[in-house]
């Protein structure tokens, strides 16, 4: 058990105290509380996910398509101020202030996530966030239409919801080991999809009658959620008396420095000195690091000591797939935001079953996180299996593009192989990826590092998501199949800056051959 009882939550107490009476819960404990923090954290991010997605149906009645001044005097022509004809600008610029503040706070917030403890960082970060979606529908019900009101409400709901994934990539890190990692972060990584569908189809139900609860039901979804982390999420196994990898690692590293000592020593002399030198960290609180640091330093990076953002830009591949996710997540982001206008405006689709269609390119964005992380589990070359990814959805956007709007059918079809390739490389990065790059060799044992590795390539990633649906905003204006020309360049510098990772990995890939023929 912890070694202060009162940083177990209070929903985890309570389970404890009903449970004791079950031997099957206590020999099956640390599986238990795996499952739980699996749960949570998809729940969580889910939501996340889930309270991001009304602007992008909302929009299509935010601005109506009217055809004469009769139904614009009437009111059915859109909101203001997003009823006039520079809609698509006003837009962009929501989105961007949306996704600038998540961008740049970013970075701040894995380094805040290292310093405290996750349960806290986490639930203010939900309900937080659920106030500011509810804010957003609350302008209709208040007959707000002031355009700083909206940008404001944006700004502070994307700096919020940056601390949602520096918090549950370093928990699902910190509980599950390396072992399938790339199989286990691409099912768990179905939560952005699944998010983005859930908020999808609530927007949808209420987008044609009060588009207000489009934003004030997931508002209050995500914030209730928020609170269920407060009373449950264990955010550190030592807590709840369980010993993860890490302390296993630990023990490793304490028992060879000492092999070479013990000689003379008889059996129980060598158990205390092993006893001595091995450290156990201490349950965290609000007020404590989230890992702690370790008691001697050690060169350039100690074990258990939050690096900073330039020593995490040395771990090798951090820079290279911090820029390809720039690129990667400029294409996904423009889908997310701007899918639903796009189906509605190449086809005589309306609103709501032009936001249902939409969630295709979810649905295959799943397909694709799972294909993903299982061939990066069998081969162990991210890089490659990124960049084959991204080759074939150059292709498959500018087919969409030309074809997708021919019949339903076809657009079904399209959108989800499109989703497959284009999400399928965005979720390896930003999971599995960041989570091996975090505990990278080169950290020599420094599991803190996973937070501040996470929030710079995510960050790096958020700011082209930010770029990409103000370009398609304004580009928009002009010609959709331009926004396409776009998306396909974005993923082909995106291809090209893995080059180097991949020419690596297929040189240890022929060393590995060369030395098992020799053996």
């Amino acid at each position: 058990m912890s070694n202060n009882y009162n940083d177990i939550p209070i929903g985890i107490r309570l389970l404890q105290s009903f449970s004791r009476q079950c031997p099957r819960f206590h020999a099956r404990k640390e599986l238990c509380y795996k499952m739980s923090i699996f749960l949570l954290t998809f729940l969580a991010y889910a939501c996340y996910h889930m309270s991001r997605k009304p602007i992008s149906v909302v929009k299509s009645v935010l601005h109506g398509n009217c055809s004469n001044a009769q139904l614009h005097d009437a009111g059915n022509c859109g909101y203001a101020p997003f009823d006039g004809p520079d809609s698509k600008t006003l837009f962009g610029m929501l989105d961007s202030a949306f996704l600038f503040s998540y961008a740049i706070a970013m970075f701040a917030s894995g380094f805040i996530a290292e310093r405290v403890s996750l349960r806290y960082f986490l639930s203010m970060g939900m309900i937080m966030t659920g106030i500011f979606t509810y804010l957003f529908g609350l302008a209709r019900t208040s007959n707000i239409h002031s355009l700083s009101y909206f940008i404001i409400v944006q700004i502070f709901a994307g700096i919020f919801q940056t601390t949602g994934w520096p918090g549950v990539v370093t928990l699902v890190g910190r509980w599950f080991g390396k072992k399938k990692r790339g199989l286990i972060f691409g099912i768990w990584n179905s939560h952005t999809s699944i998010g983005n569908i859930l908020g999808t189809l609530i927007a949808a139900h209420y987008v044609e009658t009060d588009w207000a609860l489009s934003f004030v039901v997931p508002g209050i979804i995500i914030g209730a959620v928020g609170f269920l982390l407060f009373l449950f999420l264990v955010d550190q196994p030592e807590i709840v008396g369980c010993h993860p990898q890490p302390a296993s690692q630990e023990r490793r590293i304490s028992n060879e420095s000492d092999a070479d000592n013990d000689d003379d020593d008889d059996e129980e002399q060598a158990r205390r000195s092993e006893a001595d030198q091995i450290s156990y960290r201490p349950a965290p609180t609000e007020r404590t690091p989230i890992l702690a640091r370790s008691q001697t330093s050690r060169e350039h990076t100690s074990p258990g000591r939050p690096i900073g953002l330039v020593d995490a830009l040395y771990i090798p591949g951090v820079v290279e797939f911090s820029l390809c996710l720039f690129f990667t997540k400029l294409v996904s982001y423009t889908f997310m935001y701007w899918l639903p206008l796009y189906i509605q405006s190449s086809s005589t689709l309306g609103p709501q079953l032009s936001a249902d269609l939409s969630t295709l390119f979810d649905v295959g964005g799943i397909l694709g996180a799972i294909a993903a992380g299982y061939v990066s589990d069998l081969t162990g070359m991210s890089a490659t299996v990124c960049t084959v990814m991204l080759f074939f959805a150059s292709p498959i956007l500018l087919m969409y593009q030309q074809y997708g709007a021919l019949s339903v059918t076809i657009s079904v079809l399209l959108l989800i192989i499109v989703g497959i390739f284009v999400n399928g490389p965005y979720a390896l990065i930003t999971t599995s990826v960041s989570a091996e790059l975090g505990q990278h060799s080169s950290l020599e044992g420094n599991s803190n590092a996973l937070a501040t590795v996470t929030a710079i390539i995510d960050g790096t990633g958020s700011i082209g998501a930010a770029v990409g649906p103000l370009l398609a905003g304004l580009i928009s204006s002009h010609s959709w199949q331009n926004v396409f020309y776009m998306l396909i360049v974005a993923d082909i510098i995106a291809m090209i800056l893995l080059m180097r990772l991949v020419v690596k990995e297929f040189s240890t890939l022929r060393r590995s051959a060369t030395r098992i023929r020799i053996e």
